[in-house]
C-alpha cells in the first residue's frame, strides 16, 4: 500500500492511497475460512462446504467490506503521523470509471487544510471593559422589596394608590378568563389608576390592555397569554376585584435580618445594604465578563485575517449533518458558520500558542463546583465528595452535557489569559446604562 499526499494549494490537497492485493487477501482468506466454518448451506455438513463456493457467495463482499475498513484505517494513520491539521473530513473523489472487478485500487480523497496565521492580541483599538456599580438608587430598591417580601398584607374596604388587588379578568371573544394580583403602582397612566383607585370588592372595572402596564411583559402573567399575544393585544378587559390590600413593609430589624441572613452576619441596615451591594456587584460581574468575552471574541475575529478552503467546505457540508443538502442549501449554512469557524481556529492557535490546556481533572473538579452550587440551592449545603464524583461522573458521561462544561470551562480560561495580557479601556457604570450601552 502506498499513501502520498500532494498540495494543490495552502489550504487544499489531494491523499491518494493505492491498495494491492497483498494488503488485504489474507484478511480476506481469514474471513472467509470463518464464514465456510459457520456457513449453513443445505447439502452441506457445518464446516465442509467447499471454499469455492463460499467464495463465490461470499468473496467479493467480503473483499469490498476488508478494502473498505483497511482504507479508512490507513487513511486516518496517515492524517495523525503527518500531524496534518484539516477542517471538517476527508472526501472521497468520484471516479466514474471505478470498478471492483480488480485486485488493485487506488483512492484520492479531497483534504480542506487549516490556514497558517498569527493572532495579535494587543490590537490598536483597545476594547471596553465595563465594572457594573450597585447604585444607591438600586440598592434601596432591593431593600425595599425585602421589606415587601417579608412585610404584612392588610385588607382595606377601598383601593389607593398603594394598593395591590386581586381580581378576575374576563374577555369573552378572547377567551381570557384569569385570576391574578397585581399592584396599582405598576399600572400605566393616571387614566387607569383612576379607575382602579377607590375600588372595593365586588367592583367590575372595565380596562384596555393596550399600555395597561409600565412593563408590557406584566400582561402576559396576569391575562395567561402568550409573550407575542401581550405584545399586541388591544382589547377591552372587564376585571372584577375580589381583595384589596396593601403590604405593610417589614421593619429594619433583627427579625428581617435573620430571616434573610440566619448565620447572624447582618446586624444593622447598613450591613444590609453593604450585602446587597456586593451580591448585586457579584452578579453583575458575570454579565460584565460575559460581555468583555463577546467583545474580544468579536476584535480577534475582525482583525484576524487568514483565508478558508471555503469551496471545500461548502462541498463538505453537503453531506456532513443527517440531511444531504443543496450546494446553495450548503453555501448559505457555511455563510451563518463562518465567523464561529474563524472563531474555533482563533481560540485553538491561542490555546496552543500559550499552552492553555484543559484535562479531565480539571474538567470534573468543574463540574463538582457547578453541582455543589445547585445543591446548596435546594439545601444541601455540605455534600460528601463520594456523592459529588459519582454525580460528575454520571453529567459527564453525557457527552453533550460534558461538551458544554468543557466549553464554560475554555471560556473562563481565555477570559482569565484575556484580562492578563489584553489592556482595556475601563468603564464604571450602573446597571441600567450598561444595558443601555451594551443592548443598545
Amino acid at each position: 500500500m502506498n499513501i502520498t499526499k500532494e498540495n494543490v494549494d495552502a489550504l487544499n490537497a489531494i491523499v491518494k492511497v493505492d491498495i494491492v492485493a497483498e494488503d488485504y487477501k489474507d484478511k480476506v482468506t481469514e474471513v472467509l475460512n470463518d464464514y465456510r466454518k459457520k456457513a449453513d448451506i443445505p447439502g452441506f455438513r457445518k464446516g465442509h462446504v467447499p471454499m469455492g463456493m463460499v467464495k463465490k457467495q461470499y468473496g467479493k463482499a467480503v473483499m469490498i467490506d476488508e478494502v473498505n475498513k483497511l482504507l479508512q484505517e490507513s487513511l486516518n494513520k496517515f492524517l495523525v503521523e503527518e500531524k496534518l491539521d484539516i477542517l471538517g473530513n476527508p472526501l472521497p473523489v468520484v471516479k466514474d470509471d471505478f470498478s471492483w472487478d480488480t485486485d488493485q485500487f487506488s483512492f484520492e480523497f479531497e483534504l480542506g487544510l487549516a490556514p497558517e496565521f498569527n493572532v495579535d492580541i494587543e490590537g490598536k483599538n483597545k476594547i471596553t471593559e465595563y465594572k457594573i456599580v450597585a447604585t444607591e438608587e438600586l440598592i434601596n430598591k432591593e431593600v425595599e422589596n425585602l421589606q415587601t417580601r417579608f412585610g404584612k398584607l392588610i385588607t382595606q374596604e377601598e383601593a389607593t394608590e398603594e394598593s395591590n388587588i386581586t381580581g378576575t379578568f374576563t374577555a369573552e371573544e378572547n377567551e381570557i378568563n384569569k385570576k391574578a394580583t397585581f399592584a396599582i403602582a405598576d399600572i400605566k397612566g393616571k387614566t387607569n389608576q383612576k379607575k382602579l383607585v377607590g375600588a372595593k370588592v365586588g367592583d367590575v372595572i372595565e380596562l384596555k390592555t393596550k399600555k395597561l402596564f409600565e412593563d408590557d411583559h406584566k400582561l402576559q402573567t396576569v391575562l395567561g397569554v402568550s409573550h407575542e399575544e401581550a405584545h399586541d393585544l388591544d382589547i377591552k378587559v372587564t376585571l372584577t376585584v375580589e381583595e384589596v390590600n396593601k403590604t405593610e413593609l417589614a421593619d429594619l430589624d433583627q427579625d428581617l435580618f435573620d430571616k434573610l441572613f440566619p448565620d447572624g452576619s447582618v446586624t444593622t441596615a447598613t450591613e444590609l445594604k453593604d450585602k446587597i451591594k456586593e451580591d448585586a456587584e457579584k452578579q453583575f460581574q458575570q454579565q460584565a465578563d460575559q460581555q468583555l468575552l463577546n467583545a474580544v471574541t468579536e476584535h480577534l475575529v475582525e482583525n484576524t485575517t487568514f483565508d478558508l478552503p471555503a469551496e471545500f467546505l461548502q462541498k463538505w457540508l453537503q453531506t456532513a449533518g443527517e440531511k444531504e443538502l443543496s450546494l446553495e442549501e450548503a453555501k448559505e449554512e457555511y455563510s451563518k458558520s463562518e465567523k464561529g469557524l474563524r472563531y474555533q481556529l482563533i481560540e485553538g492557535k491561542i490555546m496552543k500558542d500559550n499552552e492553555i490546556k484543559l484535562d479531565y481533572a480539571e474538567l470534573q473538579e468543574y463540574a463538582k463546583g457547578f453541582i455543589r452550587a445547585q445543591m446548596a440551592q435546594f439545601g444541601n449545603m455540605n455534600p460528601s465528595e463520594e456523592e459529588l464524583d459519582n454525580i460528575a461522573g454520571r453529567v459527564l458521561s453525557n457527552q453533550e452535557e460534558a461538551q458544554r462544561l468543557q466549553s464554560q470551562l475554555i471560556s473562563q480560561k481565555l477570559l482569565a489569559f484575556f484580562k492578563e495580557n489584553m489592556k482595556f479601556k475601563t468603564k464604571e457604570v450602573s446597571y441600567e446604562d450598561f444595558i443601555k450601552e451594551v443592548y443598545k
